[in-house]
């Protein structure tokens, strides 16, 4: 009995001393996988709790309060290209307009193109010149070519744009005058005046078309001063002058790159340099000639009647008499609801005399109403015997 009970503690007693006597390397290794319980009573090992790598939630990013989630931008789709119609085929005989002056003028040429390239009878003549004004006369001299050009192409309508290029001193006599002082200003007038009377004297209709809007500010309050200098001058010999201004200002009055075109869609108007006009723009130009020429030409169709402002609309002729006389017609009182007898409109039938009073001459002569029929809202009578 005592053999059985000493046998476990010397079998412990000889394990110690086999682990001691185990490499601390080794030892520390097996610690690290076994117990000394395994080593002891058993050869499975403990498996691990979990082979998968625990990660560590990230953090959820607070989204200030009132921002929104980015939206991805929607692509955008290139635009459709529209076929523009061919030109047709220009007449012999085909009516001029002759278009004169700056690279505005050249734009405005540029946008009639377009304007009339369906009409076979109307032809576009531009002799512009990018640089020209009435300021530089050593450059460009309108006043002694206009006379020129209007003996060779006899136009039937002259448009002038031009005054862009006239911001600085001009020669007067022996003297250089600076831009805006009174002799400038007085000299200025004159040649607008010039030019103009040498279209207007040979009584062609002239279209003098105003400067539009810059980008700078100072070239802007430029161009009010010589719009006034244009009007008023073109208007006294006879000319028209033409005012785009709206067509390139916001509400506000203020310069715009991007504005409305002829079609009503945005489109840009103006070049980076804020004085050139795109293509947009020189048809917008255009848009504002276009009106008057058509009716110096007598080309009002029914669509340009209806868009024409009130003020705008030609004088409208009555029916020459010989055709009134042949025109027999008698009028239908529509008061009366028998329409006095007749059956037929524009004299077909004669009128027949009225043969009782209506109820309006009975109101109108002798200030009663006949009693309502019998039966009618306001004559509840259903007998026409009862009281």
């Amino acid at each position: 009995m005592t053999s059985k009970r000493r046998l476990p503690r010397r079998l412990l007693t000889t394990a110690l001393i086999l682990v001691m006597a185990l490499p601390v390397g080794v030892g520390f290794a097996q610690e690290q996988r076994r117990t000394l319980l395994d080593m002891l009573f058993g050869n499975e090992r403990r498996r691990p709790e979990s082979s998968i790598i625990q990660m560590r939630p990230r953090p959820e990013r607070v989204r200030p309060l009132g921002a929104t989630r980015p939206v991805a931008p929607t692509p955008v789709k290139p635009p459709v290209a529209v076929l523009q119609p061919e030109a047709v085929e220009k007449m012999d005989n085909a009516r001029k307009l002759l278009v004169v002056g700056d690279f505005g003028a050249m734009g405005v040429g540029q946008g009639l193109e377009t304007a009339f390239q369906q009409d076979p009878s109307v032809r576009i003549v531009e002799k512009g010149s990018v640089a020209s004004g009435l300021v530089r006369q050593d450059h460009y001299d309108w006043i002694g070519e206009l006379p020129r050009m209007l003996d060779q192409e006899k136009p039937q309508i002259v448009v002038v744009m031009l005054g862009a290029n006239d911001r600085q001193s001009m020669q007067v006599g022996a003297e250089r005058e600076r831009f805006r002082t009174d002799i400038w200003l007085k000299e200025y007038e004159e040649r607008v005046t010039r030019l103009a009377k040498i279209v207007t004297d040979r009584k062609i209709p002239l279209l003098w078309v105003g400067l539009a809007a810059f980008e700078s500010p100072s070239l802007t309050a430029d161009a009010v001063t010589l719009n006034g200098i244009y009007r008023s001058n073109v208007e006294e010999v006879g000319g028209e002058f033409v005012d785009i201004w709206d067509g390139f200002v916001d509400e506000s009055g203020q310069f715009i790159v991007t504005g409305l075109d002829v079609n009503g869609q945005p489109a840009r108007l103006r070049g980076a340099d804020g004085v050139s006009f795109t293509d947009a723009g020189k048809r917008k130009l255009a848009f504002y000639v276009e009106k008057l020429a058509k009716r110096h030409l007598g080309d009002l169709s029914v669509g340009d009647l209806i868009r024409l402002d009130a003020g705008e609309l030609p004088l409208l002729s009555s029916l020459p008499p010989e055709v009134e006389a042949k025109i027999p017609s008698q009028p239908i009182n529509l008061s009366d609801p028998e329409l006095d007898g007749g059956k037929e409109l524009m004299g077909a039938s004669t009128i027949k005399p009225v043969a009782r009073e209506t109820p309006q001459n009975l109101l109108l002569t002798k200030g009663f109403l006949p009693d309502a029929p019998v039966g009618r809202i306001d004559n509840v009578r259903l007998n026409p015997t009862s009281p």
